[in-house]
């Protein structure tokens, strides 16, 4: 059996690709086992700076695997502990990416439905192909992406999300740019190269200083206004007193690169 991610790794940029285009790269429970199994490798990775997740097939991800779910019920209580398990391992799952000390790009070649949606809107940032479709469409089969529709919130506008979740319908990669479910928009044959690019851009900045950048980042949006200062504050402070920024502002003085480790 092929593995259901695979990692290749250059110049800090961990690219995993989610790779069981038979089914469209569907989150079964192996799928998400494997994918909290790349991340967590990730995180205690001190090489990588940043994270690309992209795809194998002509899908980026449907969603959860309905013939696996289906199957489920056949048990004696009729699927309820499989999908409570399946629902939890997926949300731990997701968390896990925004918990991830690096930035995550996903890389969106084709459709992402459903918890496929999540895990775009999930990802700290976007890049999407021109042909690209995104939607959380569980409520075509009498399912609420419930789910789902924590990361889509928290990624674009309520309205935009609540109408997306209740029709049913697809947007195209220029209206998820818009409504800011993704950053870029590239011809199909340019994707990858784009994604790379914004990757490597990132991968060049101070590495502490992205680390505590996105910790605070995600810790702040949860609080108010004066909590989110409060914790913006110490995450200034302990950035500033680091040795390499230290030597970041002293090189932007004297006109010169800096000389990070």
């Amino acid at each position: 059996m092929a593995d259901l991610i695979l990692r290749q790794d250059s110049d800090g940029i961990a690219r995993l690709l989610l790779n069981s285009p038979g089914n469209f790269n569907a989150l079964s429970v192996e799928m998400i086992a494997a994918l909290a199994a790349a991340l967590r490798d990730i995180a205690d990775d001190n090489a990588v700076r940043v994270v690309v997740l992209a795809a194998n097939g002509r899908a980026f991800c449907a969603g959860h695997d309905l013939r696996q779910m289906q199957a489920a019920r056949d048990s004696a209580d009729g699927g309820r502990a499989a999908f409570a398990d399946l629902f939890d391992s997926c949300a731990r799952m997701m968390q896990m990416i925004s918990a991830l000390p690096q930035p995550v790009i996903a890389e969106v070649q084709g459709i992402a439905t459903a918890a496929g949606c999540q895990l775009v809107a999930s990802c700290d940032m976007a890049v999407a192909a021109e042909g690209a479709r995104f939607g959380v469409n569980g409520v075509n089969i009498g399912l609420f992406c419930s789910t789902p529709m924590v990361a889509l919130t928290r990624a674009i506008p309520p309205k935009a999300a609540f109408e997306m979740l209740v029709t049913g319908e697809f947007i195209d990669a220029a209206r998820a740019l818009q409504l800011g479910l993704v950053n870029r928009v590239a011809p199909p044959d340019a994707l990858t190269d784009t994604t790379m690019q914004m990757a490597a851009t990132i991968a060049g900045k101070l590495p502490a200083a992205i680390r505590l950048g996105k910790r605070a980042f995600h810790d702040q949006l949860r609080l108010g206004l004066a909590d989110a200062y409060d914790t913006a504050g110490i995450a200034m402070c302990q950035n500033i007193l680091l040795p390499d920024t230290a030597e970041g502002m002293a090189a932007f003085l004297d006109k010169r690169p800096p000389s990070w480790a």
